[in-house]
C-alpha cells in the first residue's frame, strides 16, 4: 500500500491494571472475539510476549479467504503498552520481503489510568507493506476511498468486539 490508514477504539474498564494487562497480553484471547482472527500460536519456543518474540496468526474473511500472518512484538512496556507488527510470511499479497520494519499492519494495546479504572485503547495502523487492502485498491483504484473506509469500518467492528469481550472478562 502506498499510503497508511489507521483506526483507534477505546473503552474504560473497571478493573485493576494488572488484571487487564494479563488479558491484553494473552495473544489467544482476541481470537475469541474477533470476526477475522481464527487462531494464534507462539513461534520459536516462546511462551509469552517479549521484545522480538514472534507468533503466527490464521485469519479468515469472506473476501480474502484464509491466510497466515507472522507477528513480531515491537513494543513491550508492562503494564502500559503491547504492540506487534504483522508481516506476510508467505508472500500472499505480493510482499517480497517480510519485515517487521515495514509491516502489513501494526496492532497495539495501550493502558492508562482513568478515574473509573483503566482506559484501554486498541489501535491498528495499516501499511506500509502490501496487504489484502492493497489488492482491493489495485483492482478498483477509482474506489480507493470507499474501499479503505469499508476496511477500517470492518476492523473497527472487530476491535470494538474485542475490547468489549476483554472488558467483560476483566470486570467479572
Amino acid at each position: 500500500m502506498t499510503s497508511q490508514a489507521d483506526c483507534t477504539c477505546e473503552v474504560v474498564v473497571r478493573a485493576e491494571t494488572d488484571r487487564l494487562w494479563q488479558l491484553v497480553t494473552d495473544i489467544e484471547l482476541p481470537a475469541r472475539f474477533s470476526p477475522e482472527l481464527q487462531r494464534v500460536r507462539w513461534l520459536d519456543g516462546a511462551t509469552g510476549p517479549a521484545p522480538g518474540a514472534r507468533f503466527e496468526g490464521v485469519n479468515h474473511n469472506d473476501v480474502l479467504g484464509t491466510w497466515r500472518t507472522e507477528s513480531h512484538v515491537v513494543a513491550w512496556e508492562p503494564p502500559t503498552a503491547f504492540a506487534w507488527a504483522v508481516v506476510d510470511p508467505d508472500g500472499r499479497f505480493g510482499n517480497t520481503h517480510a519485515s517487521p520494519d515495514a509491516p502489513m499492519a501494526t496492532w497495539r494495546f495501550d493502558l492508562s489510568p482513568h478515574e473509573d479504572g483503566v482506559t484501554l485503547r486498541h489501535s491498528v495502523r495499516l501499511g506500509p507493506a502490501r496487504s489484502g487492502l492493497t489488492l482491493a485498491v489495485e483492482a478498483k483504484p477509482d474506489k480507493k476511498s470507499a474501499i479503505v473506509r469499508h476496511r477500517l469500518a470492518d476492523l473497527r467492528r472487530g476491535m470494538e468486539a474485542t475490547l468489549d469481550g476483554i472488558r467483560l472478562l476483566a470486570e467479572s
